[in-house]
């Protein structure tokens, strides 16, 4: 793709890019070309995770995420959903991916991490930044705790789940709040707030500004992801997020057998059904390659276990006998004790094909409320709680996206999926909103979206914040950096209140009682009292977890019993940290006697004073001096040190707005923490403030690598500069070329890959047209391709149409390469985008396609080629449940085409008349499919 418009790239005094184009593609290609060079590595990085290539250099460390990015199908879902946009909104996702390709080598020249690793960059595909959103989000809504859930009804019986109910590892933490122009000093509305997420380097929302024609927006960005989705403020109308705490993904406890023939079956409502599966090999540097299974049941994909061997019980009733004591209860009925968890993720964008990126243009398109409101109506994941306000005063108060409905138990725990009563029913969930008066705070509490979740984050954040607004009537935006900055630590409540109760103190727990009842509970950074509070803290965790109604939670293997779940839920599933951020429940009831809680407390309070008063002991430090920031780094040391420098010691705790997160009872450190804080100013956009945690770009060693750190960790923000005069100009890139030339087609990313044995092993990828001109045309001109109808097409005219099929969004075109030599063209297609969904009548779940064979190069055809070639596709096709059915339309005079169609299953269909020829529809099902084998 080829821009004729300008495109400028200034920076601000913080190097912050500001980009202008003449249109909105084009200034979706800056954005793009902008972002390849700062964060390179950061685009590189995450384009492997989508497609679960990231082992191949950072070794065995990285397969579990691997195996589970393809097992779950994340590059093969950003497809599916790519395919589904307006072609608007394609067309703009792909310029961006053209600009990012057009300026990774130069950045990656800038970035030591590819030296390191010995890595060149690759090629994003159009979908690329739909699979770095759902990269980013997959886990977000945290569906391992569903496993932990159930471990926790298995270990200490049903009535234990509610104890745990608190956010889980790195869900929450974000704040966010509206003030109505009746309580601000301009009249005007003001939205403030900070997303908590892992603190990564480079960070993981962009300070970036967006302007053309259509719209001048600012905001933070998602590095390759277009546009500005969560946090921006157009000129006329601000909005921000947090995460609601909905709950929309579901685990199905699933059964599943491998057949004599090797294929697979999963019991459904409706009893045994064919899954797609297929094998994929892993490279992980150090080490030998990992083959992984992918399979998808009519649920999801599969993200834990496997199928039982032909040998095993292959039917529900043995199942359930093999269960034993199990078999009373419902969810653990075919699953007997210790053996694997067999599960599948059903979520939204795999079922539909919907993400929500159409919403992302209409938001940078926003002047109003109602322009963000009616935006945020095609929103589908993350589901968040959204606050928006423009400058005539109106306001918004809503949760956006997609919940499905289905029975609450699904929310709790994996659920059989044999029962079709935990199948999801039409429609989506009803997203709540509410009118604001006066102010408004979203905080992960339990609130707005209380319908929607099953664990919410305490109250305290919230409750917080709004008893601090309504403080005043006159906020202005400079106001709102000592609301970020709070530190009042309202969940010590309970571990104090047992302290003062506590009997029999020694002298020196006296003392240490004395000094923590008169502290005024804020985590401040020079407080000593807040790390003398969180020393007994961690030893209170410890104590509980040696507790007898919390052992079985903690004892070796527990909950997480060898093998029994992936590698990577592990973190859901630690017991320890669990209790920890459950600390305040725990100690306000639960099954631990009052009584002992008290002695509990008072024997760490004991510990501790004794500790202290140790010849030498000069007492406890700063909280900040143990309270440090750790960033998290693909490459730790590459980039310097994995940890921030020594000043950055933090204020803050979990439960306080500055939630700057630690461990209770496992570290002190801070992993997780603002990942940004921003102040949107309706009344003058040139008075809003933001900062990130470290700097704008990128890259190692330059200026505005780590230039907001000392002011993030202080709390300060810096101006968001809107006067196009006051920036400096970076580069001028007029016009803009087209992306480097593309790979070959023998060493593009497969699409599709299958070995047959004694024909070789056949890989699909996409066509580059440019590329792959000579190719197509010397295949499409042939006088034996005379009914593919372009024999007397100009090698102009086979590029322009190529081309325009790349630029759709329904309608693919593929080389399968056969051990490395191109062997064949298929094209894919809609029917319901194509000339020939008004010949029939068009089934959800059909899918057209049109193969090509290339010329044989030996003396005779290869026997059996063009029958091995086509199981390849059809495979390829029904890899995609979404896939019902195979479309063809031969031309009725193609004889030969429309025998080898009955041969592998097709039924014929009527004769249709096409303005280039008379055609003969034929039509292959799943289940026809899978009866030929």
């Amino acid at each position: 793709m080829t821009f004729k418009a300008r495109y400028e790239h200034m920076r601000d005094d913080w190097g912050i890019p500001h980009l202008r184009a003449d249109d909105a593609l084009a200034l979706a290609y800056g954005q793009g070309h902008a972002t390849a060079l700062d964060r390179a590595w950061q685009l590189e990085f995450d384009r492997h995770r989508v497609q679960g290539t990231t082992a191949a250099f950072l070794g065995e460390e990285a397969v579990d995420w691997d195996r589970f990015a393809r097992q779950s199908r994340l590059d093969d879902t950003a497809q599916r959903c790519f395919r589904t946009l307006e072609p608007e909104t394609a067309a703009w996702v792909t310029a961006y991916t053209d600009g990012v390709n057009a300026a990774l080598a130069e950045g990656a020249s800038q970035a030591p991490e590819f030296t390191a690793m010995g890595l060149a960059p690759g090629t994003w595909r159009p979908w690329t930044p739909l699979g770095v959103w759902l990269a980013t989000h997959i886990l977000f809504a945290g569906f391992p705790t569903k496993i932990w859930r159930d471990e926790v009804a298995r270990l200490l019986g049903e009535e234990a789940i509610g104890l745990f109910a608190t956010d889980g590892p790195g869900t929450t933490g974000s704040n966010g709040w509206l003030v109505e122009g009746e309580r601000t000093a301009t009249g005007a509305p003001i939205i403030a707030g900070d997303p908590h997420r892992y603190i990564e380097d480079p960070g993981v929302y962009q300070q970036i500004r967006l302007a053309c024609p259509e719209f001048d927006v600012v905001g933070l960005a998602v590095p390759g992801v277009p546009g500005i989705a969560h946090f921006a403020h157009t000129g006329g109308v601000a909005w921000a997020i947090t995460n609601a705490m909905a709950d929309y993904q579901d685990l199905y406890r699933e059964q599943l057998r491998r057949t004599g023939d090797g294929r697979v079956e999963a019991l459904g409502p409706d009893g045994w059904r064919p899954a797609a599966a297929h094998t994929e090999t892993i490279d992980v540097a150090g080490a030998a390659p990992v083959t992984v299974e992918i399979i998808e049941t009519d649920r999801g994909p599969v993200i834990a276990g496997g199928p039982q061997e032909p040998s095993a019980p292959s039917d529900r009733r043995d199942m359930v006998e093999t269960a034993g004591d199990d078999d009373q209860n419902p969810q653990h009925a075919a699953q007997p004790f210790g053996s694997v968890q067999t599960l599948s993720l059903r979520q939204l964008p795999r079922v539909t094909g919907e993400l929500g990126f159409d919403a992302l243009p209409a938001l940078l398109r926003a002047r109003t409320v109602a322009d963000v409101d009616a935006a945020l109506d095609r929103w589908v994941e993350p589901v968040n709680v959204v606050l928006a306000a423009d400058t005539s005063g109106a306001t918004l108060y809503r949760v956006a996206g997609y919940v499905p409905r289905r029975p609450y138990v699904n929310s709790l725990r994996p659920v059989p999926a044999w029962e079709s009563v935990h199948g999801w029913r039409a429609g989506r969930a009803p997203t709540p909103r509410k009118r604001i008066e006066g102010l408004a705070v979203m905080a992960n509490e339990r609130g707005l979206a209380a319908p929607l979740g099953v664990e919410f984050a305490p109250p305290h954040r919230a409750d917080r914040i709004g008893e601090l607004l309504a403080t005043s009537t006159d906020w202005t935006a400079t106001d709102m950096a000592a609301i970020h900055t709070d530190t009042l630590l309202a969940s010590a409540g309970p571990l104090l209140g047992l302290l003062a109760a506590a009997p029999g103190l020694s002298p020196d727990a006296v003392r240490l009682r004395d000094r923590l009842l008169t502290w005024d509970r804020h985590m401040d950074a020079a407080s000593t009292d807040a790390s003398l509070y969180a020393a007994v803290r961690a030893h209170v965790v410890h104590r509980l977890a040696a507790h007898p109604s919390l052992a079985p939670l903690v004892g070796p293997g527990r909950p997480a019993r060898p093998g029994a779940y992936p590698g990577l839920f592990l973190p859901w599933l630690a017991a320890l940290p669990r209790i920890g951020f459950a600390l305040e429940f725990l100690l306000d009831g639960g099954p631990v006697p009052h009584g002992e809680r008290i002695a509990m407390v008072a024997a760490a309070a004991e510990s501790i004073a004794r500790s202290l008063a140790e010849p030498h002991k000069s007492g406890p430090g700063p909280w900040a001096s143990a309270h440090q920031l750790v960033t998290w780094q693909a490459l730790p040391g590459t980039a310097g040190s994995s940890a921030a420098p020594a000043s950055a010691g933090l204020a803050g705790d979990h439960d306080c707005v500055l939630s700057t997160s630690s461990t209770p009872g496992i570290t002190h450190h801070s992993t997780r923490g603002p990942a940004a804080r921003y102040v949107w100013d309706l009344a003058r956009r040139e008075d809003s403030l933001w900062i990130v945690p470290l700097g704008a770009s990128g890259v190692p060693g330059d200026a505005h690598h780590r230039d907001q750190l000392p002011l993030w960790v202080e709390g300060a923000l810096v101006p968001v500069t809107t006067d196009w005069n006051l920036l400096h100009r970076t580069e001028e890139k007029t016009p803009m070329s087209p992306a480097p030339a593309a790979l070959p087609p023998a060493r593009r990313t497969p699409l599709h890959e299958q070995k047959i044995d004694g024909f070789g092993t056949i890989v699909l990828v996409p066509v580059h047209p440019a590329t792959d001109l000579d190719l197509l045309y010397s295949w499409v001109t042939e006088e034996r391709a005379r009914f593919w109808g372009m024999g007397q097409e100009s090698r102009e005219q086979v590029l322009e149409t190529y081309e325009f099929l790349d630029s759709l969004a329904t309608h693919h075109a593929l080389l399968a390469v056969r051990d490395g030599v191109p062997v064949a063209l298929f094209q894919t297609y809609d029917p319901a985008a194509d000339p020939v969904g008004e010949c029939y009548e068009v089934r959800r779940g059909d899918y057209g396609v049109h193969l090509l064979i290339a010329p044989h190069r030996g003396a005779v055809p290869e026997p059996g080629f063009t029958g091995a070639l086509l199981s390849v596709l059809i495979a390829y096709v029904f890899s995609d449940p979404a896939n019902l059915r195979v479309v063809v339309e031969p031309d009725v005079s193609n004889e030969k085409a429309l025998t080898r169609m009955l041969r592998a299953g097709f039924v014929l269909g009527p004769e249709i008349d096409k303005p280039e020829k008379r055609a003969r529809l034929a039509f292959l099902s799943r289940e026809a499919a899978a009866a030929k084998g």
